[in-house]
């Protein structure tokens, strides 16, 4: 039975204090988790971006229970420093530091024996053999119980809590299921099995379910549109991921598509009055008021819904301007209100710059080319769009994105048809984003 090295990590693409991004998740599958491999250890990585950051029991157990550890510092992340934290407490040897090399550790763990791997202009691992050899070297070294926790050297006298072996067998017992679980959700995703998806959850005694696993039978739903499930599936959860904000916003989005609007305004109401101002938050809310606009019939509240969403979007992108998709979604909703709004020129520099500078320090995602491809849109530039979205098209890897780009030119073209402007060549985008809909239906 192989080792359990649990890593500690941020996850995605976060940004340095050079404001540079850097795509964790790559560096996961790149260099430490081979790392581990080579060192006859088993891997294991928190499920942080399934659970909002939320420290809860299946972390504790693993910051206890899992026989090594590698915390990756970059960046400072305070969720990793955390979890380091509760490992040194609990653990006096087998818990390996390491950080990108260009960047400054804080000084309060600077004392630590922290591995510095290299990262080039790209913020990729550029060294990946000589320093997966050399996290697998200091694996190795690990074994040999050397205490490496401050509190145990400074503390001699100090004696670590051992936990019985029963409980560390049920642990490993669990670890293996929510494993074989998540590749039984990512099959039945293939599948498009919306039924078993559901006779998965059946399966399952909801409060006793790893979050981890719970987030991907929920985030496997909305691949699938599954929108009442997902709906379900929120008031069976465990209280702390219940009032998660990541499952708040979700289960806006949900209620949402599900033409709840009401419901879901509420929800997304309550997360910002509970975790302040945020701009994906803001985001879904915005579609909540968009999708109120569009079905209004009443000329004078039709107004009021539009400026609402305009408004709302705008919040949005202004908490945090790194996110684009609120500001181009105000900026494309300016354009059916019957008087110019005085904002909207800045706006579009502001989300382009935005934009550019993102891809400039890493590779540009979907939203990142689809929201480039909407301003030259709106600028008429159809040779520049046409590059963009045959760019972004590949990217696209849940059905819900091809089909909120098509729904926005699908309103453009409206608009402009209106007016008596040629739109045979917007239709042709959104023949081509409808296709890619219809393809990931089939094969998500």
């Amino acid at each position: 039975m192989k080792p359990l090295c649990f890593v500690l990590m941020p996850f995605g693409k976060k940004r340095d204090a050079k404001n540079r991004d850097i795509d964790f998740d790559l560096i996961y599958e790149q260099l430490i988790k081979p790392a581990i491999e080579a060192s006859d250890m088993e891997a294991i990585r928190a499920d942080e971006e399934m659970v909002g950051g939320i420290i809860h029991k299946p972390m504790f157990e693993r910051l206890l229970m899992c026989d090594y550890a590698i915390a990756d510092l970059t960046t400072a992340n305070a969720n990793v420093f955390y979890e380091l934290g509760v490992r040194h407490a609990s653990k006096p040897y087998s818990t390996l530091s390491i950080f990108a090399s260009d960047c400054t550790l804080p000084f309060d763990v600077q004392m630590l024996r922290a591995y510095p791997y290299g990262l080039d202009e790209k913020r990729i691992p550029n060294s990946v053999e000589k320093d997966m050899q050399n996290i697998t070297l200091w694996l190795n070294e690990a074994r040999k119980q050397t205490t490496d926790s401050p509190l145990y050297q400074f503390f001699d006298d100090l004696k670590p809590h051992f936990i019985p072996h029963e409980k560390t067998d049920v642990f490993r017992e669990q670890v293996r299921y929510s494993n074989e679980a998540k590749k039984t959700l990512a099959q039945l995703r293939r599948e498009k099995n919306r039924a078993g998806l559901k006779e998965f959850e059946n399966s399952l005694k909801t409060a006793d379910t790893e979050g981890g696993i719970l987030i991907d039978l929920f985030l496997s739903y909305r691949a699938l549109e599954a929108w009442e499930e997902m709906i379900d599936l929120t008031k069976k959860m465990p209280e702390y991921l219940e009032h998660s904000l990541m499952v708040r916003e979700q289960l806006g989005l949900a209620l949402n598509r599900a033409k709840k609007g009401d419901e879901a305004e509420t929800v997304l109401k309550e997360a910002l009055d509970t975790y302040g101002v945020n701009s994906e938050t803001y985001g879904i809310l915005g579609r909540v008021y968009k999708d109120r606009w569009k079905d209004e019939k009443d000329p004078f509240m039709k107004e009021v819904w539009l400026k609402e969403a305009i408004n709302t979007y705008l919040k949005g992108f202004e908490s945090d301007t790194r996110d684009a998709y609120p500001g181009i979604n105000a900026i494309t909703l300016m354009h059916s209100l019957e008087e110019p709004d005085s904002r909207q020129d800045e706006l579009v520099c502001v989300v382009r710059y935005a934009v550019k500078q993102k891809i400039a320090h890493s590779e540009p995602d979907y939203w990142d080319l689809a929201t480039l491809m909407e301003l030259e849109v709106l600028s008429h530039n159809i040779e520049a769009a046409k590059v963009l979205l045959q760019q972004a098209l590949p990217k696209a890897n849940e059905a819900f994105m091809p089909k909120t780009t098509a729904d926005t030119l699908v309103m453009l073209k409206e608009k402009w048809s209106l007016s008596g402007m040629n739109t045979e060549w917007i239709e042709n985008f959104i023949k081509v984003l409808q296709i890619k809909y219809q393809e990931l239906i089939a094969n998500n």
